[in-house]
């Protein structure tokens, strides 16, 4: 355990948002052990204090705060399962990444390891991960929050706490609602940009008209401006986002719900990802407008 005032921190998983995630935490004087699945992946974090492990078992040993932030609940639950010999009863689980209703299974795992659960999955993409500016979406045990809440501080510009009581799973079912409505301004500008060309509409234009006015938002020229421009690098892949809209599908079927708009998102995202725009960044979800292409 970690004898100075920070705790001792492992995060497993540096791809695009868990190496800013372990980047801010050193930066803001935790002890950082980082593992990947791929090692090589991880190396860039050296030069910032991080020891890089082979193991994810490695990672944890004598950590206080192990945080988890991986593609979806399959990872999650695996890495845990594999680091287990390097955890010790009582250690504190971040859990970042969006795993939708399975949040329920893997807070299950950790009762039954002795590891005290916090469900937190963040709000925000590669940028905001970078500043440091993620939404902390978090629900868990009241006891260890003044514990967590200096590392969420390092992450993120807020945390938003869910539940007033211990239950977890309260954050990542907002994160699913909230999802829903990103997922649906994504495929809107998409489309608007899409028909746009097929009229032979400059985009341009269509932007000059709504910037501004109150359908302007942010994401809005974020979007835009990376399908005009023809720059889709990755803040949040498509396939990632077609992960996360399967998600929302099947917690609204549980719910009884029919949600057409994200159905028809996600079959958007498939298509596109299927023209080879997985890896891009998810407003490439305007190509499925094209699937002749």
């Amino acid at each position: 355990m970690s004898t100075g005032s920070q705790p001792r921190v492992a995060v497993l998983g540096t791809g695009i948002m868990g190496s800013p995630v372990a980047r801010n935490l050193a930066r803001r004087g935790f002890e950082v052990r980082a593992w990947n699945r791929t090692r090589s992946r991880a190396e860039e974090l050296v030069p910032h204090g991080i020891r890089v492990t082979d193991t994810a078992a490695e990672a944890v040993d004598g950590a206080d705060v192990v945080v988890t932030i991986l593609k979806d609940a399959p990872s999650v639950a695996e890495v845990i399962t594999s680091a287990l010999p390097g955890l010790r009863d009582g250690v504190v689980w971040v859990q970042l990444s969006t795993v939708g209703e399975a949040v329920d299974e893997l807070a299950a795992l950790a009762a039954e390891h002795g590891l005290v659960f916090v469900d937190a999955p963040v709000w925000g993409t590669r940028q905001p991960a970078e500043l440091g500016q993620l939404v902390v979406l978090a629900a868990g045990p009241s006891s260890v929050r003044d514990q967590v809440q200096p590392l969420f501080d390092a992450i993120g510009r807020r945390t938003v706490w869910v539940s007033d009581n211990d239950t977890a799973g309260a954050a990542s079912r907002l994160k699913l609602v909230l999802n829903t409505w990103v997922i649906a301004l994504t495929h809107g500008v998409g489309e608007a940009l899409a028909l746009a060309k097929g009229l032979g509409v400059d985009p341009k234009d269509f932007v000059d008209v709504v910037t501004g006015g109150p359908t302007d938002n942010g994401y809005f020229q974020a979007k835009s401006a990376a399908i005009v421009s023809g720059d889709f690098s990755t803040s949040f892949s498509v396939d990632n986002a077609d992960k996360d809209a399967r998600l929302v599908l099947a917690a609204a079927e549980r719910a009884g719900l029919s949600l057409d708009l994200i159905a028809a998102c996600q079959a958007r995202f498939a298509r596109a990802s299927a023209l080879g725009h997985g890896d891009e960044d998810m407003a490439a979800g305007y190509f499925a407008s094209f699937p002749e292409n």
